[in-house]
Formats: structure tokens, sequence, C-alpha cells
């Protein structure tokens, strides 16, 4: 079975209800297994058109399930969630968000699938949750740790432990 990172955002309706659905579907398949949840947390919209905030998190999983097969699975419950990609646009507000992060060491370039996710690196709402999993786990590409990776941010947008700051 495959070690997985996926990161869960919202920031339409209940946020954490969403997440907390989310997880919930994902491990209900009987090819997942869920292994650890990060802290929720509530972060500034990144590169998009809205204002809402988002509340992130970070599950670690197991799966049998191919890489192509979890993203599957991973926009069935989107859909499930009420998730509708047309109505609102690349980077509009959204019920649920599930990104696959990493896969093993897996190095995936498909038209509809990277991994690892092209913006991890960048994104302090994706690897501040990874720093309470993984902090060690080492970037296929980058070769880099989490831990390195978010020593080297550039801008990190501020990142609150869901109602509580968090101080990086």
């Amino acid at each position: 079975m495959a070690l997985v990172y996926l990161s869960l955002g919202s920031n339409k309706g209940d946020r954490v209800g969403f997440i907390q659905q989310a997880t919930s579907l994902l491990n209900e398949d009987k090819q997942v297994d869920l292994i650890r949840t990060s802290a929720f947390y509530e972060t500034e919209p990144w590169q998009t058109d809205t204002s809402n905030w988002f509340v992130n998190a970070v599950i670690e999983i197991k799966t049998s399930y191919t890489p192509h097969d979890l993203l599957k699975l991973c926009n069935q419950v989107e859909e499930k969630l009420g998730r509708d990609r047309e109505s609102e646009g690349f980077y509009g507000d959204r019920t649920i968000d599930i990104d696959i992060l990493f896969y093993d060491k897996e190095i995936v370039y498909t038209e509809d699938l990277i991994i690892p996710h092209k913006y991890f690196h960048k994104r302090a709402f994706t690897l501040v949750p990874m720093l309470e999993l993984s902090p060690d786990f080492v970037h296929p590409e980058l070769k880099k740790t989490v831990m390195e990776l978010h020593e080297e941010l550039e801008n990190p947008e501020m990142v609150f432990l869901y109602g509580t700051r968090v101080d990086l």
C-alpha cells in the first residue's frame, strides 16, 4: 500500500464540517486507511479571486489505489460534498478541495495529475500541516525535507491554528 498525503481545504459554508466529511468519506472506502490528520488551520486566500478565508488540513493515508484512481476518488468526494468546478471557476470559493501532495516517492506528470503537487513548497497552508505529520519527509524532486522547505518560504502567509494564531 502506498503512503499518501492529501491536502484538504474549504472556504465556503461549514468549512470545518466539509473537511471532516471529506476525511470520513475517504476513510469509508475499503482501499483507503486513514493514518493521521493534522490540526485545522485558517488561512488567507492564496492567488484566488475570493476574500473568504480557508480552513486547511493535511491527512496521511495508505491506499492500494493507483495515483489516477485516487484522483478519481477525491473528485467523487468533492462532488458528493457539492463542489461544482464549472460554477466556481479556477480559483473560486469551494466547499471542498482535495489535492494529492505526495504518493509515496513517486513522480507523476500527466495532463490531469502532477505529483508531487507543483505548489506544495510555496504554500504555508500545506507546509505547516505537513510539519506536524512528517517534518523529515523528503520531497522526491527537490530533495529537501518539509522542514527545510518551510524554512525557505519567501512570503509565508498568516497561518492560524483554527481559532488560535500559530507563531512560525
